[in-house]
């Protein structure tokens, strides 16, 4: 029979990996990978052999959702330090197990309950007849070239998610796309970019919007669309953008004067409803307008005056903000890991 801690530890990393987590997935996973770091120390005791089968596994099973849900570069470091604790006792020559032997299905819950279960005797007897396993069913999870191979992709993993999540992101091959041959940016295009969100444009449009803007290689007519393209880019990111993407957002937004006033009593983009083909509408009505007549701008709020207020700027550069900021609450991860 399982422990009652082995048992709550199955349902908390159970919710995590079905992102439908009730405990916060960033304590939980930093505490997991602790418990796995200290694990690697004691692998000369028949104890520590079924520890290393079970951590290797949850580490394995959990890395995915680590790498992508949480930004925390402690995590990133616990999780990389504990998987080549681990494979500096592995042999991935070892293995006597029958070809097609090895388990599978453990980047899942199944994982998560593997992992638990095997980390004691109580809890294999469990997982040997829940799945109805035999001796040697048990004995290829301890395999050796099996435990070295998850290791390896999931160490792999965590590094690579590291570039990503706080590395540089580069976006330069956009300038093909969004630069006329005369040097002009063509706000038409990026538009019709970030509103393909099922390329995962979004995030990269924002960015170049805003290296863009913090660069100051724009004409006049350019900044307004460049702009609501990041604007754009950040408030349709739902799920939010990692460190990588949200400095240089954060610092292009940071460039608008917010201290101003106006007696404009309505702004255009106030006009303009949330979906993302209704603000794809406005813009390129305002930046082509006789190829895309329709807006859903109402005629008496379409003054270019109104648009450039800058007003409209700060009221937009703040729910920005906004958005940047509640996706280090979303994310986790220190002020540190987020500002580089």
């Amino acid at each position: 029979m399982l422990t009652d801690d082995h048992s709550e530890l199955i349902s908390d990393l159970s919710g995590i990996v079905s992102d439908y987590p009730y405990v916060d997935p960033e304590e939980a996973l930093i505490a997991l990978s602790g418990d796995a770091a200290e694990a690697v120390g004691r692998q000369d005791t028949p104890e520590g052999h079924r520890e290393r089968t079970g951590y290797v596994i949850l580490l394995y099973a959990t890395c995915w959702y680590a790498s992508s849900r949480v930004f925390n570069k402690s995590l990133f470091t616990s999780y990389t330090e504990a998987l080549d604790g681990f494979r500096a006792t592995l042999d991935p020559t070892i293995c006597s197990c029958p070809a097609g032997a090895h388990p599978t299905g453990l980047d899942s819950e199944y994982g998560v309950e593997a992992g638990v279960s095997l980390l004691s005797e109580a809890g294999r007897s469990v997982l040997a007849e829940d799945y109805d396993l035999e001796d040697e069913d048990l004995a290829s999870f301890d395999c050796e070239s099996f435990l070295a191979e998850l290791v390896d992709q999931a160490a792999g993993r965590m590094r690579e998610a590291y570039r990503e999540v706080f590395g540089g992101i580069d976006v330069s091959s956009l300038d093909a796309r969004f630069l006329g041959e005369d040097g002009g940016i063509d706000v038409v295009a990026m538009q019709e970019a970030i509103q393909r969100t099922w390329e995962e444009n979004t995030g990269p449009v924002a960015l170049w919007s805003a290296r863009r803007l913090l660069s100051g290689q724009l004409r006049d007519t350019e900044r307004l669309g460049l702009f609501l393209c990041l604007w754009m880019g950040v408030a349709q990111s739902y799920g939010g953008l990692p460190p990588s993407y949200a400095r240089d957002l954060a610092a292009a937004l940071a460039t608008v004067d917010l201290d101003v006033s106006c007696d404009h009593p309505k702004h255009p983009w106030s006009a303009v409803d949330s979906t993302t083909r209704s603000r794809y509408r406005a813009v390129l009505h305002l930046y082509a307008p006789d190829e895309h007549p329709d807006t859903p701008v109402p005629a008496e709020l379409s003054p270019r005056e109104l648009w450039e207020c800058p007003v409209q700027y700060a009221e937009l550069a703040r729910s920005a903000l906004a958005d940047v900021e509640s996706w280090r609450v979303m994310r986790g991860g220190d002020g540190e890991d987020w500002e580089g």
